[in-house]
């Protein structure tokens, strides 16, 4: 599966990327998977992406809960909980 993830915010600054293009491994199926396999990706990572961190997602421009199921070619977004602009 690929999906392209985009960072917003606090997050895009924590992370020092805005977007990426992931082709995922099979057992990545959720955001809540999803969320674990970018703990992995760089260090310092693991912390912004635990379970216990509160953020929000989307999956093409609307508001998902992390058992949500990830569709192919996806746009993923993901938001600290609360976002000014």
């Amino acid at each position: 599966m690929h999906i392209q993830v985009k960072f917003f915010a606090s997050l895009r600054e924590k992370l020092g990327v805005s977007q990426m293009s992931l082709d995922l491994p099979q057992e990545v199926k959720t955001i809540g998977d999803l969320r674990l396999e970018l703990a992995k990706h760089s260090p310092g990572w693991d912390e912004i992406f635990a379970p216990q961190q509160n953020m929000r997602a989307a999956q093409h421009q609307v508001m998902v809960e992390s058992t949500t199921l990830l569709e192919d070619n996806a746009e993923i977004a993901f938001f600290p909980p609360v976002t000014g602009g």
